[in-house]
């Protein structure tokens, strides 16, 4: 009876015990909150985690109230949609790639409620027998995913003296590369150039690029690629995945997009198709409402609406950028990203540089340790603060750095 008692105990994912105790920023949240509670009377200023503050462009509110009122009426009312998103918005995300110089059919496009969910989901149509290659530092989702697949993840080192943006070696193989750029959370661009060594990387070793793109509209560098399809061939080794949500601050809208070429074909089967399939199978869709604020974003209106709020960021941007200079601190970042990658003051460990910052200036950024070994010496502020807000953190950490300096 024991016996078969214990072949009938459910068996659950291991893979999931060996993923990290605690998420990243649920950790900074946890040491905050403890923080505020113990000093309620600090004005604390979070240039952390990377939440943007300005309101939706007024051309996106218009376009869903328009779409809300729309379902109120049986004339015009939508149900089910597809799944792999309404033809307006497919459309509308080709022709913006168009613009770029790039040719896509509304067919390689597939909207999504996010980069973050479809760089995890993707890894359905891959086999486990993969091996992943990811850069250290690196934003943790992609290392979790593949860790609760239970793959084999090889690290390539991204570091000071290579400016962050590692380029590929060819002792290293793998199945499944993994490239952020403007990368987070360093803050660092590849070159058209950097890009094209790695496309040929990727077809030497038949291997495919899972590309990032979530920050391609603050490149404002006209010599840097927006988009790893500006690589000749890019098309037979890529997947791209981009998002609205610091584009067009849809972090609580929540829509994206993940561009699957025709060409990519591995182990003699079209890649789009498997996840046409996955999608229709195993994804609800992003709501018609929702699609109606995203295709908004592509209009003229919409465009200088966005261009306006990554303005303002990109103005915070700066002013980080130019107080650390003054205070003779390294970093990346800063100019074409909204993030900017700094070396903790004399080599301090980023945790101890966090709850030194949080404790003496109420300023609270990202310790580069949660991104990696190479990060456990580098810390990471966003620019999606208010100016203000903006301008009185980085008062408060000059006033620290010279603390620092004086204590030295």
């Amino acid at each position: 009876m024991m016996e078969r008692e214990r072949e009938r105990i459910l068996k659950i994912n291991r893979h999931y015990l060996d993923l990290e105790e605690s998420y990243l920023f649920s950790t900074i949240n946890t040491k905050v909150s403890a923080y505020k509670k113990d000093h309620s009377e600090a004005e604390v200023i979070r240039l952390g985690i990377g939440d943007v503050t300005l309101p939706l462009p007024q051309v996106c509110v218009d376009a869903m109230k328009e779409a809300a009122d729309e379902q109120s009426h049986a004339e015009t009312f939508r149900g089910y949609g597809p799944e792999q998103g309404y033809p307006f918005l497919r459309e509308a995300i080709a022709g913006y790639y168009e613009k770029k110089g790039i040719g896509l059919a509304a067919s390689e496009v597939f909207v999504s409620d996010g980069a973050k969910s479809d760089l995890g989901n993707i890894l359905d149509i891959f086999s486990e027998e993969n091996t992943v290659l990811i850069p250290d530092p690196v934003y943790p989702v992609y290392v979790d995913t593949n860790v609760m697949a239970g793959r084999k993840i090889v690290y390539m080192d991204a570091c000071a003296e290579n400016g962050f943006l590692p380029m590929p070696d060819p002792a290293l193989k793998a199945d499944i590369i993994y490239l952020c750029s403007p990368n987070n959370p360093t803050g660092a661009a590849y070159t058209k150039e950097q890009l094209a060594a790695w496309v040929s990387y990727a077809l030497d070793n038949s291997a495919v690029i899972l590309y990032d793109a979530a920050y391609e509209a603050f490149v404002s560098d006209p010599d840097l690629p927006r988009s790893i399809y500006e690589v000749e061939n890019a098309d037979r080794c890529a997947i791209e995945f981009c998002s609205f949500s610091k584009t067009a601050g849809f972090t609580g809208t929540r829509c994206g997009w993940t561009i699957v070429p025709d060409a990519l074909i591995f182990d003699g089967v079209r890649l789009n198709q498997l996840w046409l399939r996955r999608q229709t199978t195993k994804f609800n869709g992003v709501s018609y409402i929702v699609q109606r604020g995203a295709a908004a974003v592509f209009s003229e209106e919409g465009q200088r609406q966005v261009k306006a709020n990554i303005d303002v960021y990109r103005g915070n941007a700066r002013i980080i950028a130019q107080t650390l200079t003054e205070c003779g601190v390294w970093f990346t970042g800063g100019e074409n990203s909204p993030y900017i990658w700094l070396a903790c003051p004399d080599g301090m460990d980023s945790w101890d540089f966090f709850d030194a910052l949080l404790e003496q200036a109420n300023v609270v950024g990202t310790p580069g340790a949660g991104f990696g070994k190479n990060g456990k010496s580098f810390f990471r502020l966003t620019s999606f603060g208010s100016p203000d807000a903006t301008r009185e953190a980085m008062k408060r950490i000059r006033t620290f750095l010279k603390k620092e300096e004086t204590a030295d």
